[in-house]
């Protein structure tokens, strides 16, 4: 059986961080509650989701018709999984006991045959596994799996576990090479990288051989979702797929062939994951070096500076290399977890940084703007610029919300938004063999199986305030290779390793140091200051047009104290910046502020604008 990914354990980190405390703070408390509500339909004014009144209607608890989008089993699956993450770091009996009533339930709608999938079992029951392209199924199979391994790892508990591995086994026996199996794959992916960790925690190979297979058969010809549509009797869930693109589900060509991100970005990345999965399992240095081909076109020519991605509304798709429009772009907050989670896999396999920078950058901005800080209204579409007055239905920018909202019709984004804050201290660390690596600067305390040891770790710092970090790791009896992150905008890196000043550290690069102390500290410490930073001359939207960054943060104008028509404001890049923390503002933040002027529509002229005094 191999070992699992070398994340260090969840219940044994504790974050205790200002700045992520307004957020990993409200998981518990606010969050998962809220979303409880929602999946109830008990939220006045929310969409209703229907997503446990579906359950029921298949479980016999109560009559009616189901409601809700094909893949509206998925927000249970996302739920149950951030509760999971959620109940590893901060035991809750009430909210365990929640998760379990709905685990029953979920098991009661389970068929005879282990098949699990609320629409094709009250709508189509006749036309199981045959429009893989548009029917979710195995993608609503793929989060179930991730939320059952998750609670298992967190509980203990088995029930959902063993109902999952029955429908996995089924799909096992459906999906495959063979002659009386079905030779097709997800036209959503999302299942391969579940595969892969119900692989990792059984050690049933058949899950992994599965998820390999549909990694492998993606984008043969003839195309399966094209040969699908063909056969007699199918019909479309969704209008827009007529005269279908198999770029929209990177099925055009065989993955081992594709040089650039193409089709749905949240489906590109979540593709990419289980491809770096198994690249990393099977040692498959072509798909891992695939992996990076892709990654490179992601962040180099197709990616926002915000870790977004997603150029288009239509079809919320990458369009082509350096189309990145401001104010109609997609960068659904979705594609950025999804990126996220693609970034750490790399760096755990490549134990390169540069992947953590990008990874960050999706974290401190798309991903956490995703939420407000009362955790209970979200962005789904993430647009660099928003006009309010011209968000209007029936027009190209009719997806742009200028305020958050309490739900959606379509809810993926606020239950994976809860699963990655409630999972966020795994990704602090990383593990492999006898090393540590630090990822990101998140204060907290842990206790760290590594090499035989139970290493403790004290991470102290009020980053990305400043770069200050301190670092107390204890109870080593062998060896320890300490691997710190040095950001990319780090300038003048200084550290010092029990009480001796380290050679010099290189941005963008891990540095490393060998703890041979039962007890071994680490202070470093490098300046963050405010850049400007410009686009590529091929970005056409970004023309003449700078953006401000200041470490992982990108600021931005709002008309709250920049007045109005923020498109009229010019600032002098020539001119220093001016960092003010403000404690009263969002629990604490840096404002920027420059010198420039703003047009005045009136009159032409221009007015000054200069920082306080």
């Amino acid at each position: 059986m191999p070992e699992a990914r070398g994340y260090a354990p969840l219940k044994n980190i504790k974050i205790n961080d200002k700045y992520w405390n307004r957020y990993t703070g409200l998981v518990a408390s606010k969050i998962l509650p809220y979303q409880w509500e929602i999946l109830n339909d008990n939220v006045k004014d929310a969409p209703p989701s229907r997503c446990l009144y579906n359950f029921k209607l298949v479980a016999g608890d109560i009559k009616g018709e189901r409601k809700g989008m094909v893949f509206q089993d998925s927000d249970a699956a996302k739920w149950l999984e951030a509760v999971a993450y959620s109940l590893a770091s901060h035991p809750d009996p009430d909210l365990e006991k929640k998760a379990d009533s709905v685990i029953d339930l979920i098991c009661r709608a389970q068929q005879k045959d282990g098949y699990l999938n609320t629409y094709y079992t009250l709508v189509e029951p006749e036309n199981r596994w045959q429009n893989l392209c548009e029917g979710h199924e195995l993608y609503c199979a793929g989060h179930f799996i991730e939320a059952a391994v998750a609670y298992y790892q967190s509980t203990g508990k088995r029930k959902l576990l063993d109902c999952l591995c029955r429908f996995a086994d089924l799909i096992a026996e459906i999906f495959g090479p063979e002659e009386n199996q079905i030779h097709g794959y997800p036209g959503h992916p999302e299942i391969e990288l579940a595969l892969v960790k119900l692989y990792r925690i059984t050690g049933k190979k058949n899950y992994l051989n599965l998820a390999e297979y549909f990694i492998n058969t993606r984008g043969s010809s003839p195309n399966y979702f094209l040969e699908e549509m063909k056969k007699p009797g199918f019909k479309h869930i969704f209008n827009e797929f007529i005269n279908y693109d198999p770029v929209y589900s990177q099925s055009h060509i065989p993955l081992r062939e594709q040089k650039t991100a193409e089709g749905h970005a949240v489906r590109a990345v979540y593709l990419y994951c289980a491809m770096a999965d198994i690249a990393e399992m099977n040692d498959d240095k072509q798909l891992l070096e695939q992996c990076k081909i892709l990654w490179q076109n992601i962040t180099g020519k197709r990616m926002f500076i915000t870790g977004s991605i997603g150029s288009s509304g239509m079809w919320e798709r990458f369009t082509t290399d350096y189309d990145l429009p401001n104010d109609s772009n997609y960068s659904e907050t979705c594609a950025s977890i999804g990126l996220f989670f693609f970034g750490f896999r790399m760096a755990e396999i490549t134990h390169e940084s540069s992947y953590i920078d990008v990874c960050e950058r999706a974290l401190y901005n798309t991903i956490r703007a995703g939420i407000s800080m009362r955790g209970d209204r979200y962005f789904y579409v993430n647009p660099l610029e928003v006009w309010p007055a011209i968000c209007m239905d029936k027009t190209s920018r009719a997806h742009v919300k200028a305020v958050r909202q309490k739900w959606f019709d379509v809810a993926c984004c606020p239950t994976n938004i809860a699963r990655t804050l409630a999972s966020l201290g795994r990704y602090i660390y990383t593990l492999v063999d006898s090393g540590l690596f630090v990822n990101l600067f998140i204060q907290n305390e842990a206790e760290i199986p590594i090499n035989g040891d139970k290493v403790k770790i004290k991470l102290e710092t009020d980053y990305p305030k400043t770069g200050k970090i301190k670092l107390r790791i204890s109870g080593i009896h062998k060896p320890l290779n300490l691997h710190l992150r040095i950001p990319i905008f780090a300038k003048n890196t200084r550290i010092l390793f029990n009480g001796k000043i380290s050679e010099k550290a290189v941005p963008g690069k891990y540095f490393s140091l060998c703890c041979e102390e039962p007890e071994n500290n680490v202070e470093m410490n490098f300046n963050i200051v405010p850049e400007f930073v410009y686009a590529n001359p091929l970005v056409r939207a970004n023309c003449g047009k700078s953006a401000l960054i200041r470490g992982p943060e990108v600021y931005c104008l709002e008309e709250c104290d920049n007045g109005e028509n923020l498109a009229s404001v010019y600032i002098d890049t020539s001119k220093n910046v001016e960092v003010e923390w403000k404690e009263n503002l969002m629990e604490g933040t840096s404002v920027l502020h420059c010198r420039g002027f703003k047009l005045n529509s009136d009159t032409d002229n221009s007015v000054c604008i200069e920082p306080p005094e």
